[in-house]
């Protein structure tokens, strides 16, 4: 099992559009307004989730880009100062598009269903190909009384848990905590080979990094413990 081991903040996710070919149009706009929440037609092509926030911010030394981030629970589009109200709301409506797909594909695995679907996906790239075998867990699930560990597994059930902490996270986060839970299926003990099926994870040391900062900032040590 891994015993907490997340950390600085990650930069801000802006999604930019390539350069406009924007015509050149006279007219004065204020600098920022927030624009209407999208309608129904439009929310539903945007997230099944409430439609977010979103503020547009005009600018004079924006000439031909239009760039869009979160800043908590608004949705930034930032777009040339003397572009049209037409094609305001057709790149704001576009950009906002973009930065919630990319929200969705940035996100840990919600459901457990949805979590065991990842755990498939990462058995089957990183640790199939060296073990010629694929390690399935029974089930895997998220759980809220694991307030110590970020993750748990027992290789005799085949039970893999992850701490509902996670969900927070970058995605290659819990992808590094649920491919070291399923090494435990192969390798119960934090082994020379464990760490071998672990390491083959891109991203592990990175994740290791990012956990370990996250207790510091807390006033913890990371601790590793042997699975139950």
């Amino acid at each position: 099992m891994l015993a907490p081991v997340m950390a600085a903040r990650v930069g801000r996710d802006i999604v930019t559009q390539p350069p406009l070919p924007l015509p050149k149009r006279g007219g004065k706009a204020k600098k920022g307004h927030r624009t209407p929440r999208p309608k129904s037609s439009e929310s539903s092509q945007l997230s099944t989730a409430p439609s977010p926030r979103v503020e547009v911010r005009r600018s004079s030394r924006r000439t031909r880009t239009v760039t869009a981030y979160r800043e908590r629970d608004t949705i930034v589009v930032l777009i040339p100062q003397r572009m049209s109200k037409a094609d305001e709301q057709t790149f704001v409506r576009d950009m906002v598009q973009k930065v919630l797909a990319r929200e969705a594909r940035a996100s840990a695995p919600r459901g457990d269903e949805a979590l065991a679907s990842r755990a498939h996906e990462l058995a089957a790239t990183y640790l199939a190909p060296a073990l010629g075998w694929m390690p399935e867990p029974i089930a895997v699930c998220w759980v809220t009384n694991q307030q110590q560990r970020w993750g748990s597994c027992t290789p005799s059930t085949g039970l893999i848990r992850l701490s509902h902490r996670l969900q927070p996270m970058p995605v290659w986060v819990v992808d590094y905590v649920l491919l070291h839970e399923l090494a435990h299926l192969v390798e119960p003990t934090h082994s020379e080979r464990f760490w071998g099926l672990v390491s083959r994870y891109p991203s592990a040391e990175k994740a290791k990094g990012y956990l370990e900062g996250y207790l510091a900032g807390q006033g913890r040590e990371a601790e590793v413990s042997d699975v139950d």
